[in-house]
């Protein structure tokens, strides 16, 4: 991006407020409970924006209004199964997890199946979310396209040092600020857009209708290649927002600081319609755009569907504002981040240092090995996103798409552990094991759409582990 000068002022005093505001809590971390939880004084509201915060990262404030302009609105059909997913996490895991004292998710799993089951569901984590993370840091390099490396670096050292110093307090409160900033800030640009195109909505409305569908949410047809419909978008939501809020630290993290458990699951149910909110607006912009760039062409045209709102932004708005959403947008990249150095440090001080290192160390010991983590985190994402810019985009698919894999096998122990009770631990891995290799195969010989992924890693789970727990349960002994 070729940034103004009065826009790069903008977007450095926004990061400067930002990390300040984040180191301020610093007074407040006396404990791991403190440090990683908060010490459960977090309001529900806060963090319900919170978890929409951390699922949204700068690729889904610059992707999704180019879904809409590229196609219409369907995507929200796969949104409605994000709300489904909440109901289920915050009525079958969200009681498991506040019926004793836990930091992780992966303590649930250790107290239902053993440490071994533990240790593997939690590595998954820390390596799945390494990478996924990195690639969404290599993004923020990307927008400034004025030196990867100094970008990277200098976005997360601001974001390790108030994440370092303030801890989770630290990075709800910022993510508040950081989605109001790049909510407002969208909002913004959509009226601009409007206010651009001739007739305002109506003018759009029009300009859609002629194009065919662009404002159609719904398509009850059925096929397993498309990943928009009806019903590969609400099961296939379902199941994917199930496991990243049910089983992946860096939102379960948030849901477990809230004071109680109903606190918890008004957090995560209030935010379903902040999210649904959220995407409804991305994809109006991405329509409206559609609008504005029939009306007043792009000088060449765009490669790219991602690169729709970015241009919009530089070339349209005017100075300031356009420093300001592409703060909002960087402040969505930090809030990721401050989740992820957070999350990767919690798993691992609890889930590892803990118990197989220092089991019983004073609290001051864990939160100062805590804080080292967060830097040594920080220095693998940075590591992390320069290997990113090494790989060429079809590479970077093929990784999230890798670190998305184990989410069906998680979500099927989880279940397996909070819904059966005679699922053995042996039982559970077999069946994870057997999810793995089904989507593989899945994945590799056919051309069913990826949202039905997790749906069928979850499934083959759950049954396989059940099936082999009752098999190995009823063989006579001998």
């Amino acid at each position: 991006m070729a940034l103004r000068s009065i826009d790069l002022f903008v977007i450095i005093a926004y990061l400067t407020g930002i990390t300040l505001l984040g180191a301020h809590f610093r007074k407040k971390q006396r404990s791991l409970s403190d440090y990683f939880l908060g010490g459960h004084r977090l309001p529900w509201w806060a963090l319900a924006l919170s978890v929409v915060s951390a699922e949204t990262s700068i690729l889904t404030i610059i992707s999704t209004p180019g879904i809409a302009y590229r196609s219409n609105l369907t995507f929200l059909q796969l949104v409605l199964g994000y709300l489904v997913a909440r109901v289920v996490v915050s009525f079958i895991l969200l009681p498991r997890y506040f019926a004793g004292e836990i930091f992780t998710a992966y303590q649930f799993v250790e107290h239902r199946f053993g440490r071994n089951l533990k240790v593997l569901t939690a590595t998954l984590f820390l390596s799945t979310r390494v990478l996924a993370e990195g690639v969404r840091v290599f993004v923020v390099g990307v927008v400034f396209r004025t030196g990867i490396l100094a970008a990277v670096v200098a976005v997360t050292l601001l974001t390790v040092f108030y994440t370092f110093e303030g801890g989770l307090t630290a990075v709800i409160w910022t993510d508040v600020v950081q989605f109001t900033i790049y909510l407002a800030g969208t909002a913004i640009a959509l009226l601009a857009a409007l206010h651009a195109v001739s007739g305002g909505w109506s003018g759009v409305s029009d300009v859609a209708t002629l194009a065919g569908d662009k404002l159609r949410v719904f398509d009850f047809h059925f096929n397993w290649h498309e990943p928009y419909l009806f019903w590969s978008g609400l099961v296939g939501g379902t199941f994917l927002t199930s496991a990243s809020h049910g089983t992946d630290q860096l939102i379960v993290q948030r849901l477990l600081a809230a004071r109680d458990k109903r606190s918890s699951q008004a957090a995560l149910l209030s935010s379903g319609l902040v999210i649904l909110g959220q995407f409804s607006l991305f994809l109006v912009v991405g329509v409206v755009l559609f609008a504005y760039y029939r009306q007043f062409p792009p000088t060449r045209p765009f490669d790219r569907p991602d690169q729709i709102f970015p241009t919009f932004i530089v070339h349209v708005l005017p100075a300031g504002l356009a420093g300001l959403l592409t703060a909002a947008i960087v402040g969505a990249g930090m809030a990721n981040l401050s989740a992820a150095l957070n999350s990767l440090a919690s798993s691992s001080v609890v889930d590892f240092y803990k118990p197989f290192f220092r089991p019983q160390a004073e609290e001051r010991h864990y939160l100062a090995v805590s804080r080292g983590l967060t830097l040594i985190w920080g220095a693998v994402l940075i590591g992390t996103a320069l290997l990113a810019s090494r790989l060429h985009a079809s590479v970077l698919e093929l990784a999230l798409t890798i670190a998305s894999v184990p989410y069906g096998s998680m979500l099927g122990i989880f279940l397996l552990g909070a819904l059966t009770r005679r699922t053995t631990a042996t039982g559970a891995f077999l069946g994870a094991l057997a999810g793995l290799v089904t989507l593989v195969v899945v994945m590799l010989l056919t051309k069913v759409a990826w949202t039905w992924y997790v749906a069928i890693g979850t499934s083959m789970t759950f049954i396989a582990g059940w099936a082999m727990s009752l098999a190995g349960t009823k063989r006579p002994a001998g």
